[in-house]
């Protein structure tokens, strides 16, 4: 059973609307999520009524979460058009997860849209989620996926699915931006009471717990954005409604893996200026921090000179704090522990030498050990100059992502033709990234990469 305890929903009113999930016809359970049943307790639930949101659990208190955020620069009012928050869940140990329910049917936030998602959108979102939990890579985590039995209409008519989303919480950037837009100086200080007792109550004791809630949450949005630099990953949708206050991966619409190494990789069809580019998304990490940093300047100190300059002063610290973190993970995957300045000459050699002759990202860091690539010659030999630790190559290089060509073929089979067992194998091999005892099929590039794939939210 689940474990509810609702405490958003004590907050102000102004922040959320109730709205119970829209029943589906035909729901049908699709996938879920065994080890993530098993950590949450609720394997004795009835999924298929449950989360369709055809049955409200006992405890849940349905509600649509409001919200802004700068999409592509440009802010705009928002909110949950698509998903519930059925409640809030706690285990015995007193850690707290958000269960949503999305594409459950209108919200007040839905503006104009159906409030439904695809069934190949929410599987899509549950693989890749699962894929970056096992990349040891902060995330939302899926619980199950449902179909509805009614069809959605984008392009064409295709079966919706709700998934089920399991996140620390739903609060980001775009909250905060929508709470400071009400104007209420006292909802804002209760919202960010709250925010700072549920993420961070360590610091409730500091001497500026607002200041050092800007400075921790963009620590960890520095670690995460370097942890994608790590693994290839692109989000596509950096939007300020899209950059999660805990420091989890969260929607993952556009997003994808990239195999040939071009720093200016995009794969969103809406991105046509390279926005949220693969080298460009440390840049707009930056962008919604000050974001977010405007939103606290009431609250850091009653005189706004002091605040902005208190501010700005965190602020300043994210590019070397992030070219810090950056150089250290790069280096790791070189397999070298205390990097020199040298060493980072090294890395932007190998850098270079892969974008200029298209080598495969995931596939060139890892196979550094065997030191098999032709274009690598003399570059090895400097390499093997260092100290240099296997261990960490390893470590620090999965052998399996999920490259695009795969996801679009397990997606097809199971959203189309309801052959869900491409899917599964997938799956399974996703469980150990870091383990190359798979087939060549799931670690290879294909034979040729297309260079226009495009990725759509498809929701």
């Amino acid at each position: 059973m689940f474990n509810f305890d609702n405490i958003y929903k004590t907050l102000p009113s102004s922040l959320f609307t109730i709205q119970d999930p829209i029943p589906v016809k035909k729901p049908k359970l699709i996938i879920k999520n065994r080890e993530l049943i098993k950590e949450l307790g609720v394997d004795n639930i009835d999924f298929t009524q449950t989360l369709s949101g055809n049955k409200i659990p006992n405890g849940a208190e349905p509600i649509a979460q409001a919200y802004s955020g700068h999409q592509f620069g440009h802010l705009n009012t928002l909110g949950d058009g698509r998903a519930i928050l059925l409640g809030e869940h706690v285990l015995s140990s007193g850690q707290r997860f958000d269960i949503q329910l999305k594409g459950s049917g209108r919200t007040p936030y839905s503006r104009g849209g159906d409030g439904r998602a695809t069934l190949y959108s929410m599987l899509r979102e549950y693989l890749i989620s699962y894929a970056m939990e096992k990349l040891n890579i902060p995330t939302t985590r899926s619980l199950a996926v449902v179909s509805t039995g009614e069809d959605v209409y984008r392009d064409m008519a295709e079966m919706g699915g709700i998934l089920t989303r399991v996140a620390s919480s739903h609060i980001r950037v775009g909250t905060f931006q929508y709470v400071a837009m009400l104007g209420n100086l006292e909802t804002l200080k209760i919202f960010t009471d709250y925010v700072i007792n549920r993420h961070y109550p360590e610091l409730k004791s500091d001497i500026n717990p607002y200041l050092a809630l800007l400075k921790n949450v963009m620590n960890k949005q520095i670690d995460l954005i370097v942890d994608w630099y790590r693994v290839g990953f692109i989000h596509g949708v950096m939007n300020t409604d899209n950059v999660s206050i805990c420091g989890e991966t969260i929607d993952y619409g556009p997003c994808a893996f990239m195999d040939i190494y071009n720093p200016k990789t995009v794969f969103s069809s809406i991105d046509r200026f390279g926005r949220y580019s693969f080298e460009n998304q440390k840049n707009i990490g930056g962008w919604n921090m000050a974001r977010f940093a405007e939103t606290l300047i009431p609250l850091v100190d009653n005189n706004q000179d002091v605040s902005l300059s208190l501010i700005n002063e965190v602020l300043s610290e994210y590019k070397a704090l992030f070219e810090d973190r950056w150089n250290v993970m790069m280096a790791s995957k070189i397999g070298i522990s205390n990097p020199t300045d040298s060493d980072f000459q090294l890395i932007s050699s190998l850098l270079n030498i892969m974008e200029d002759n298209r080598l495969d990202y995931t596939k060139t860091f890892r196979n550094l050990i065997l030191k098999d690539e032709p274009l690598l010659k003399d570059w090895y030999k400097k390499w093997e100059l260092r100290d240099i630790n296997k261990d960490l190559i390893i470590e620090s290089n999965p052998a399996i992502i999920p490259r695009n060509f795969i996801v679009e073929h397990v997606l097809k089979e199971a959203a189309t033709y309801n052959n869900l067992n491409p899917l599964n194998d997938f799956l399974e091999v996703l469980e150990n990234p870091y383990s190359d005892d798979v087939l060549d099929y799931y670690k290879n590039p294909p034979e040729r990469v297309d260079e226009n794939y495009k990725t759509f939210c498809g929701t």
